[in-house]
């Protein structure tokens, strides 16, 4: 090798040095984003111990850990005094004050504990040990909805007892609870062989039982007795790169039953009853705001005048608000005294009649003042005015098959329907309308609106005018006049929605609500001969639910606790319903095909479970050990027709099996 390669050589590595020298410095990335929850490592005492006499519980995982809410979110069977739950690092302590003799507890976080750094929960976790020689390991699981919009209620205490009494949820705490997750699912643990009453509560002040009509509950009609049975269950494990099966394994399990339990709660409207505000806004007006809502007026009188009530009642279709009218010579008096005859409902005791005397003070006016200081002070009292007005309610395209409305600011004595005008557009001329119109008031309880009907033609347009003087009202003030420009809409824009039931029982009454996308009602139907028929739908999108009205009164019932009544039964149809203009369309509706906690399409369903991360099972390790975590029968198919039919007849009849 002559000198000249070998400085040829030299020179290449001393390059090749260079570049390796000079590569960029940067900031390492620090790994992909941590989506684990934390992973249990230890126990003391371990899972499942026998004897436990030291009131003190240590479980360490392997990160950094939270217990978030944990007051709220950690529960305790049997039901008690809850323990102090606390965290040092890794650590999760739970102090009890005691412990009772041979008994099984079971500690439920839910998903209460997160790791320190992203906040990723561990779901659905628990912790059982024994202060005795046995460890009681039964257990049942469920969901819990709403009884009428079937909403999946979560943070609710669901629990037994084996107080087979009527009066047991009343009077004495629950035995065993757990608490529902996002899903409005539940597993109650620790159970002994035996008879349970199964119970859901959202209890308000903590004492595990049903102390007051504005708690929510639900319970189910009979008993319930858990057992275990082994089936097969499959494992397949996934490979974390592609994302295709590894393996598939095959093995045996234990099955927790019954594991579909399902409660439906409801909030009693035996709700106390009493005055609960109360004001004179004005010379001319009472207003009275009642606790609860009811189905009829409460008695009322004014001292003075017990030979006839001298005013005109105005009130919401709930009766739980109420505005009194007074006439002239009462609006005069500085205090009105009114007595107010109702039955109040106080918890656990029988209704009982009452009587409230309430003083309405007439409100000290300003003196008036010269310009607009003198209209503003005059303005604070109605009857300082000299005229009153009636208001058109209806908008610019009111419906072509309902009435327009119309409204006095003051309750009317006299009304001259003759001074009504109707006219239509035809040809861009204003025309006499050729029938009479027909002037009502629809509900007595609203008398100072005012339905006009008339057979309205599609696609037209019309004037509605009323002359002044037309009305006086009961304080001799005459009406202005009044004009209102409004429109049909096209034949066209209207379509037909008929719904073609089955599973209703023969003979039940049954009523459709038509649904928006919000869940509120927009139309209701009644079911006759398994036919529901909505005509003069506007296009959009609907969604509907049948209410089983049990004593046929036409509208949805609340259950009762205390007499053992259970809510009207509700049924969602399992998908939207889209109409398009012009169109006659038909629904076919089995009420039995699907399962009930599957009814409620997830576009209106306002309580949305939380989601977890794609691909990530948010599995503990007892989960891992343990497939009966499951809360439902993981084998059943959720659209089997068959199945669903079963169960659903058996939740209508008030018996639960598994299957």
């Amino acid at each position: 090798m002559t000198l000249r390669d070998s400085l040829k050589i030299f020179a290449g590595i001393t390059a090749a040095l260079c570049v390796a020298g000079c590569a960029n410095i940067g900031t390492p990335s620090g790994g992909p984003r941590d989506e684990d929850p934390p992973r249990l490592v230890r126990a003391v005492p371990a899972e499942g111990t026998l004897d436990v006499s030291k009131p003190e519980i240590t479980l360490t995982f392997n990160e950094l850990v939270n217990v978030k809410d944990a007051f709220e979110s950690v529960v305790v069977s049997p039901a008690g005094r809850p323990p102090r739950v606390s965290t040092q690092g890794r650590r999760v302590i739970v102090r009890f004050d005691s412990l009772a003799p041979n008994t099984t507890y079971t500690i439920d976080f839910g998903d209460a504990i997160e790791d320190n750094n992203e906040g990723n929960k561990l779901q659905n976790f628990s912790y059982t040990f024994s202060t005795g020689p046995v460890l009681d390991s039964l257990r049942i699981s469920g969901r819990v909805l709403g009884s009428r919009d079937l909403e999946p209620r979560p943070g609710l205490l669901v629990g037994v007892t084996d107080n087979m009494s009527d009066t047991a949820f009343l009077r004495t705490p629950l035995l065993r609870v757990a608490k529902t997750d996002d899903r409005g699912r539940f597993v109650v643990r620790g159970l002994a062989p035996g008879n349970y009453r199964v119970f859901a509560l959202g209890d308000k002040n903590s004492d595990f039982m049903y102390s007051s009509n504005e708690e929510e509950a639900g319970f189910m009609d009979v008993t319930v007795t858990p057992s275990t049975e082994r089936v097969g269950a499959i494992d397949t494990t996934y490979n974390k790169l592609t994302g295709d099966v590894d393996t598939v394994t095959h093995r045996e399990r234990t099955r927790y039953l019954p594991n579909d339990l399902l409660l439906r709660t409801f909030v009693s409207d035996r709700a106390p009853q009493y005055v609960s505000r109360y004001e004179r806004p004005d010379s001319l007006r009472l207003f009275l705001k009642m606790n609860a809502a009811s189905r009829q007026l409460p008695a009322m009188r004014i001292l003075g005048f017990e030979d006839k009530f001298p005013g005109i009642v105005e009130s919401r279709a709930q009766c739980d608000s109420l505005t009194i009218w007074l006439p002239m010579e009462l609006s005069r008096l500085d205090t009105v005294r009114l007595a107010v005859d109702y039955v109040r409902k106080e918890w656990n005791k029988e209704p009982e009649a009452k009587t409230d005397t309430l003083n309405f003070i007439r409100k000290v006016l300003p003196k008036p003042k010269k310009g607009r200081k003198a209209k503003k002070a005059s303005a604070l009292d109605s009857i300082a005015s000299l005229t009153t007005t009636l208001a058109y309610l209806s908008g610019s395209t009111p419906e072509v098959w309902q009435p327009v409305y119309i409204e006095s600011a003051t309750p009317l004595a006299r009304l001259d329907t003759t001074a009504f005008r109707l006219e239509v557009n035809r040809d861009t001329v204003w025309r006499k309308a050729g029938e009479p119109l027909r002037v009502y008031v629809p509900d007595s309880l609203q008398p100072r609106r005012y339905a006009i009907d008339y057979p309205w033609d599609y696609d037209a347009k019309y004037r509605l005018s009323v002359d002044s003087l037309a009305g006086t009202d009961i304080y001799g003030k005459p009406t202005l006049p009044l004009r209102a420009e409004f429109g049909m809409r096209k034949a066209g824009d209207y379509s037909t929605l008929t719904f073609n039931i089955t599973g209703i029982p023969a003979g039940a009454h049954a009523f459709v609500e038509l649904l928006d996308a919000s869940d509120k009602v927009v139309r209701t139907a009644d079911v006759t001969s398994g036919r529901a028929f909505f005509p003069f739908l506007l296009s959009g999108k609907y969604y509907a639910r049948i209410i089983e009205d049990l004593n046929g009164n036409g509208h949805y019932d609340t259950g009762d606790l205390q007499t053992g009544l259970q809510p009207d039964l509700a049924y969602y149809y399992p998908k939207a319903v889209n109409i398009k203009k012009n169109w006659d369309k038909e629904e076919i509706w089995d009420l039995w095909s699907t399962a009930i906690e599957q009814q409620k399409p997830t576009a209106v369903l306002q309580n949305k479970p939380k989601t977890t991360r794609r691909g990530k099972s948010n599995r503990n390790t007892q989960a891992d050990e343990e497939d009966e975590e499951e809360l439902f029968d993981p084998t059943a198919n959720p659209f089997d027709t068959e199945r669903n039919k079963k169960r659903n007849r058996s939740i209508r009849n008030g018996s639960r099996n598994s299957y």
